[in-house]
């Protein structure tokens, strides 16, 4: 069950170099081959498609193989050829909104062909990504999607089960926003159920959907947030989808390495293994009826192990990759907005507190800084005005020492930054704070012993997807491990009750097949300073 632990030699770099990826981690050809193409790397990104992914060669495999083969035959000036393997591509079972998402400009030109443009036709969506159900609050939810061109979108809601007259609410999607909208839903009454449809032109473009709202704003309740990372392009393991909409927390995070791009310059190669996700059946039921968050880590940022540095617009690429993280997403927040670009925010549910942070758009490893002064400011004042029960410190790497042994990019590279946060914790009493993180490819409960105050419990997550396994550390200098699991893709489900007498979080790891593989319970008690 246990696997040995995979130790990385990271070579050295300056303040914001870019390192090499291990780009074949995840085992994905058609994401390699289109970082070659837009290079225009044309013998090499065809030979990378020639080879048989490591996983499993499934129908869909072949269809994902020949789309990459299209976006090729398009970039060396061959339409028929694209035809063919696009046509190719849909008979073996790519979903046709992969063709209307694009690449729209380099596809455009092969509706000049009147039997391919009426094939298309034929087949065309109108809603391509989405929905996707973000931000539930007590009284209020947002609906993100991606439309085939811009148009307004309107989403009516009821309660589910009730004769209430529906509401309706409205948005456009957007060329300027990759042809995306979010729709605001307002006045809904806390920790009910809802029903929603998406209708275009008055055309319904989904089955009715059931949601559920928040429990009632700095009110104890009981609830449950999944959590997790790692999430590689795997089609075996696409079923992962499916046991979290069976388990239906109320929310979950996507805790970054949600999509792994490796390819920070080139927005075609991002939007690539965007939609290629977003077309996903599973994950598109997924997401419909379960509040979703993001942030992102080093392999949906930049790459591996990456040290962007901490200017806002240096290196160049910074802006333009959040840019898109933005329109793939739908966040209460992402940092300071245009002036202050990252993907840190807060939100609440009952009386626990989300505080959510970004790992890598600052990171300066002379500064000695992962978080950049600009957010740590925002984290500390934050922690500091916190009134809830407990306060979830969410980061995309581990905060424990020595769980990634002989590296620096957790942060035991930022060793005095992370000492400062916490003790900030101790010296102004707060209680209640849990940390969360992903990055390893296992899930963990770990606990970091502190001299002036409570010892921090961390829980860890992110192999949803992946192949790829990181072992299991149970000796390390700095931290305690309590529990981990590394046999199968898994993720963290927090089962919180703030009703008791001593409020709780049940932590449980659930693994693909959506069996509890182990389970802890964290107490209130135990996170006060005395």
């Amino acid at each position: 069950m246990r696997q040995t632990i995979l130790f990385l030699t990271v070579l050295a770099f300056n303040s914001f170099a870019l390192i090499v990826p291990r780009s074949m981690a995840q085992h994905d050809p058609g994401r390699d081959a289109m970082k070659l193409l837009v290079q225009e790397k044309y013998k090499a990104g065809e030979e990378r498609l020639a080879k048989p992914p490591r996983s499993q060669n499934s129908p869909i495999s072949e269809a994902e193989r020949n789309f990459v083969l299209a976006i090729l035959n398009c970039k060396q000036g061959s339409p028929d050829r694209a035809i063919i393997h696009l046509r190719e591509a849909v008979s073996l079972g790519l979903p046709i909104e992969r063709i209307q998402a694009g690449p729209r400009k380099l596809f455009e030109p092969l509706k000049k062909d009147q039997d391919y443009a009426q094939w298309l036709s034929g087949k065309k969506k109108v809603l391509l990504h989405g929905p996707m159900l973000s931000s539930v609050t007590d009284t209020s939810a947002e609906i993100w999607v991606r439309t085939a061109e811009p148009t307004t979108i309107s989403i009516s809601v009821k309660r589910l089960n009730q004769s209430d007259r529906m509401q309706e609410f409205t948005a456009m999607t957007l060329a300027k926003d990759d042809y995306t909208g979010i729709v605001e839903i307002k006045k809904l009454i806390p920790d009910t159920e809802y029903q929603y449809q998406v209708f275009i032109n008055g055309q319904s473009q989904t089955d009715a959907i059931d949601f559920r709202t928040m429990p009632k704003a700095g009110q104890p309740a009981q609830f449950s947030v999944g959590f997790g990372g790692g999430a590689g392009y795997t089609p075996q393991f696409n079923h992962m989808w499916t046991t979290l909409a069976k388990k239906a927390p109320n929310a979950f995070l996507m805790m970054g390495d949600n999509v792994y791009i490796d390819d920070p310059t080139h927005p075609m190669t991002q939007r690539y293994c965007y939609y290629r996700r977003q077309s996903e059946p599973l994950w598109k039921k997924f997401i419909a009826s379960t509040s979703m968050y993001s942030i992102y880590d080093d392999h949906d940022f930049g790459v591996n192990d990456c040290i962007p540095g901490p200017e806002i617009d240096e290196p160049a690429w910074k802006r333009p990759v959040w840019r898109v993280f933005k329109q793939n997403w739908n966040n209460p927040g992402f940092g300071g907005g245009e002036e202050q670009p990252g993907c840190w925010y807060e939100f609440q549910i009952a009386d626990v507190h989300f505080i959510m942070l970004d790992g890598r758009y600052y990171r300066d490893r002379e500064g000695g800084s992962m978080l950049g002064p600009v957010q740590k400011e925002w984290l500390l004042r934050t922690l500091k005005n916190s009134k809830s029960t407990f306060k979830v410190l969410a980061s995309p790497v581990p905060w424990s020492p020595g769980v990634k042994p002989g590296s620096k990019d957790t942060w035991d590279g930022f060793d005095q930054e992370r000492d400062q946060i916490l003790s900030f914790v101790h010296a102004n009493h707060i209680d209640g704070v849990v940390l969360l993180a992903a990055d390893r490819h296992r899930s963990d409960l770990r606990r970091i012993p502190r001299e002036d105050g409570y010892a921090f419990s961390e829980v860890m997550s992110s192999r949803l997807t992946n192949v790829h396994t990181h072992g299991l550390v149970e000796n390390a200098k700095g931290s305690e491990f309590v529990i981990g699991y590394n046999e199968k893709c898994s993720f963290g489900l927090l089962d919180f009750d703030t009703t008791a007498s001593d409020p709780t979080i049940r932590y449980t790891i659930v693994n693909i097949d959506g069996e509890n593989v182990g389970n802890a319970t964290l107490k209130l008690s135990e996170m006060q300073n005395r």
